[in-house]
């Protein structure tokens, strides 16, 4: 995966300039440090300096009533957590991988179902998660992710927001 990120590129807008910088730190990273990286970002004894769950980051408890309701969102739409996926729904990832799912058609939402979805379970706190990620102590790979994460993120929004106004 590293080395697949190293080979990015960028164009001189913010998107691409954020590219280019998670390219360098993919490129001057081990998957060693990377894992290590990760495990004191979001795991951690006794725990992780970051905790990347909507519940979390909302309510200041994990699985409370955000994630409820997100379960009960993606049984509308006919999804539910993987057999052996151990992670709550509510994980920054999940959500994003489940943006992208609705992005490429792998999951079958409306348009103003997507909107609300983005509304209620990312724009309510990932753009925090993820600036908070790009000041982290122990981030220094996950420092340029956490600028592509707020950055989509901002996208998304303006996207949704042109929306609204046409």
């Amino acid at each position: 995966m590293l080395t697949r990120l190293s080979r990015l590129q960028g164009t001189p807008t913010p998107i691409g300039m954020a590219h280019i910088r998670l390219a360098e730190a993919a490129a001057s990273a081990s998957a060693e440090a990377v894992e290590r990286e990760y495990f004191d970002l979001f795991i951690g004894v006794p725990r992780g300096e970051l905790m990347p769950y909507a519940s979390y980051y909302l309510t200041g408890f994990l699985s409370d009533r955000p994630l409820a309701r997100l379960r009960q969102d993606l049984g509308r739409y006919g999804l539910e957590r993987a057999e052996g996926y151990s992670e709550p729904e509510d994980h920054i990832g999940t959500l994003c991988e489940i943006m992208s799912g609705f992005a490429e058609r792998r999951f079958e939402v409306s348009a103003s179902e997507e909107r609300a979805f983005f509304g209620r379970y990312l724009a309510t706190w990932g753009f925090r998660f993820f600036a908070d990620l790009e000041a982290a102590k122990s981030a220094r790979f996950y420092t340029a992710v956490g600028t592509i994460g707020r950055l989509l993120l901002e996208i998304e929004a303006e996207a949704y927001a042109m929306e609204t106004v046409t």
